[in-house]
């Protein structure tokens, strides 16, 4: 559905560079920190900003070659809101019956009504919470084969982000072949949302995973000094120093959990995964 191919993007003091791929049935996550280059990744899949050098696949299609057609298939979530903080849902409701052969405008009420979304407030009037809502319901009110949801739950308390999560887990179950492409700086989305996910830094992505391997197969191992010197390390993926000893991140969870029982062995999250990736040697 998506292929990123050698992908790079250059400002004055970052630079972009990732390889990324979203296959059609799977929610994909895109993790990491603020700035790291997460939306400038989206913004560059989009046509808002322009690779330096790099390939970019929709649909089978070189970016070039999408049509207008192709892009109603295109659902979005953008940390800027792409319509003007003045104008009503009602407004709003016109501009995309305009735009999208395919937009469900009784389908869109009735999620507007479930959300207490008054379709005649402005949309400066809404609460940060309502507006994340909506931005949501628009990018999965046409019927879209791909979602690009940047930061979608963004400064939002946990209950709005459990009605925006369900909201993009019903409507991937609708279609097998629906993709989308996720990211956010809250692991727990993406533990609970995805198939997979990408973890990015500094422009780069520095890991692939399956969220069903990291949660099965990953631990955080904690040795002294004395145990980490008698440790196999050829498992390990990152060390970091802790006033205990060693605190060591591992994709096999069962070799050290057979060959270690004694050690402290603990399942990894996506939380230390990021912590130990970022700060471990």
């Amino acid at each position: 559905m998506l292929k990123v191919k050698e992908l790079k993007k250059t400002y004055p003091g970052f630079e972009l560079s990732c390889d990324l791929e979203v296959p059609a049935g799977r929610i994909t996550g895109l993790i990491g920190q603020n700035g790291a280059g997460k939306s400038t990744l989206f913004k560059t899949i989009l046509q808002l900003c322009y690779p330096d050098s790099g390939n970019i696949e929709l649909f089978g299609k070189d970016l070039k070659e999408i049509t207008e057609k192709d892009k109603q298939d295109i659902g979005v979530v953008l940390a800027e809101s792409q319509f003007s903080s003045y104008i009503t849902i009602e407004d709003v409701i016109k501009i995309m019956k305009c735009f999208y052969e395919a937009f469900d405008e009784t389908d869109f009420r009735n999620k507007c009504a479930q959300f207490r979304l008054d379709t005649h407030k402005k949309i400066k009037e809404l609460s940060t919470g309502m507006k994340a809502k909506l931005n949501v319901l628009l990018a999965l009110s046409h019927k879209a084969k791909i979602l690009l949801l940047d930061e979608p739950t963004v400064g939002l308390d946990v209950l709005a982000r459990d009605d925006i999560l369900a909201m993009i887990r019903e409507y991937m179950a609708e279609d097998e072949e629906r993709a989308a492409l996720i990211s956010s700086h809250i692991s727990t989305d993406l533990e609970t949302l995805c198939d997979d996910f990408y973890m990015i830094h500094d422009g780069k992505i520095i890991l692939h995973e399956e969220t069903d391997r990291l949660l099965s197969d990953y631990a955080i191992i904690k040795v002294s000094e004395e145990e980490y010197e008698k440790l196999d390390k050829k498992y390990l993926l990152k060390v970091k120093k802790e006033a205990f000893g060693y605190r060591c991140l591992s994709d096999q969870r069962e070799f050290y959990m057979n060959n270690y029982p004694k050690l402290v062995i603990e399942r990894s999250g996506i939380d230390e995964l990021i912590e130990l990736m970022l700060r471990g040697e």
